[in-house]
């Protein structure tokens, strides 16, 4: 039995993790954190893009601190072929309102960080730890197993990522299949601080954030991406894992095509990769949302399924942060009514409800269905190389643009087209 018995324990250090432990302790409770990785985001995948929305308001001007790579400047959007390649490209100066920025992160250097932010509010941080198991006792949650020992709380916390074990033990998270999640894999190359600046067209403190739909993913649902940081720049391929036995090649060989297309080898060429690693990523949104709340116990971040992908972003640690202030909020509020059942600790789902983060999944609740549809990634990708061809070759007489465009046209299908139009619509 534990001796000491804390106001919560949290499960996990990464961004929704550490911020929840960040509130409570800054609050006053006594707040414990679990990491099982040698420190706060060791075993989080590196690199990705942080809108700063949620954080700003956590941590005001956290950009003159905290350690982001880049400020995102440019946006593109490229539809890829085998060889070839369309791009739409929007730039724009940083805006003025730091809440409306968005930043390139490394995980492993930015959870630090929050880490670190933790304990100086008064988080007790245990790393190198796992946790094995909940305690339950007279169906509420009471505790965790950890390292061999019991360690109790009023509340536990799961931010123990896209696969909760300890989520499916307590029956909130459905197991995890293919129809659900995606992998990512994820490489970080090392470039100069110059070359980044060439290639993507940057000043020192700016940079890229570029996702590519068609070959990347095999023309399956998923896509590749790339986000420039200070002087290395983190690419990689998402595939959704529910066509795994459809595709033609590994992911990891997913990921090697993608850094030797035409377009993408002038980026890369030189570099030096220094780190590789993959990631489940949840992929059903709203629709396969997991149970969030339940006696003694919150899910947050990923573990609780809040990851977005929209098809020209990809978010999740802005949800993520967003889930870990409204628990704490949850929290204390329990805390003052002693009273950590499901229903006073529901004050969590109702704060995420009339939030940015709910409103955000139901808009986008018919979105994932939409994008799974092979034309997406293979006849779109293709029209619009294909035209693009057309448009910029000049081998004697031209011909009407219309002639260019219909025999693509005519492949995708006139039906298919006002379908998918229809559909895509409906679904933002």
């Amino acid at each position: 039995m534990a001796e000491e018995k804390f106001d919560a324990i949290i499960v996990g250090g990464g961004i929704a993790g550490c911020i929840t432990g960040y509130i409570l302790a800054k609050a006053g409770l006594e707040t414990l954190i679990i990491e099982r990785g040698n420190f706060a985001g060791s075993k989080n995948m590196t690199g990705g893009r942080l809108y700063a929305h949620s954080i700003e308001k956590i941590f005001p001007n956290f950009a003159e601190e905290a350690p982001i790579e880049r400020a995102i400047v440019h946006e593109k959007i490229s539809f890829m072929e085998e060889k070839s390649s369309v791009t739409m490209d929007y730039a724009a100066p940083k805006d003025d309102e730091k809440s409306n920025r968005s930043y390139t992160v490394l995980r492993t250097k930015f959870d630090q960080w929050l880490g670190d932010k933790a304990e100086e509010a008064g988080v007790g941080l245990i790393p190198g730890v796992r946790v094995d198991d909940v305690i339950t006792r007279n169906g509420k949650v009471c505790g965790v197993v950890a390292g061999g020992e019991e360690m109790e709380a009023d509340v536990v916390v799961l931010a123990d990522g896209a696969n909760s074990i300890l989520g499916e033990k307590l029956g909130m998270v459905s197991k995890v299949t293919p129809h659900n999640c995606a992998v990512g894999v994820k490489e970080v190359i090392q470039l100069t601080k110059e070359q980044v600046n060439d290639r993507f067209a940057c000043t020192d403190d700016e940079g890229t954030a570029w996702l590519f739909a068609g070959t990347p993913s095999d023309g399956y649902m998923g896509g590749g991406f790339i986000y420039t940081n200070e002087d290395t720049i983190s690419l990689g391929v998402v595939f959704g894992l529910h066509n795994i036995e459809k595709a033609g090649k590994s992911v990891p060989q997913m990921l090697e095509d993608f850094k030797n297309h035409p377009s993408v080898k002038p980026l890369v060429k030189g570099g030096e990769s220094v780190e590789y690693s993959a990631h489940v990523v949840p992929e059903g949104g709203y629709n396969m949302l997991p149970k969030m709340v339940g006696n003694g116990v919150l899910l947050v971040g990923d573990a609780a399924g809040l990851c977005l992908n929209v098809g020209y972003t990809v978010r999740g640690m802005d949800l993520a942060i967003a889930s870990g202030e409204a628990a704490a909020n949850a929290i204390l509020a329990a805390k003052e009514k002693n009273d950590f059942s499901e229903n006073s600790l529901s004050s969590y789902t109702k704060e995420l409800d009339d939030s940015f983060v709910m409103k955000d999944l139901k808009l986008y609740k018919d979105l994932p269905e939409f994008l799974d549809n092979k034309r997406m990634f293979n006849d779109y990708p293709e029209m619009a190389t294909g035209i693009m061809k057309g448009m910029f070759t000049v081998n004697g007489p031209s011909q009407p643009l219309r002639k260019t465009v219909m025999p693509y046209l005519k492949k995708v299908g006139f039906i298919n087209l006002m379908k998918d139009a229809f559909k895509g619509v409906k679904s933002i």
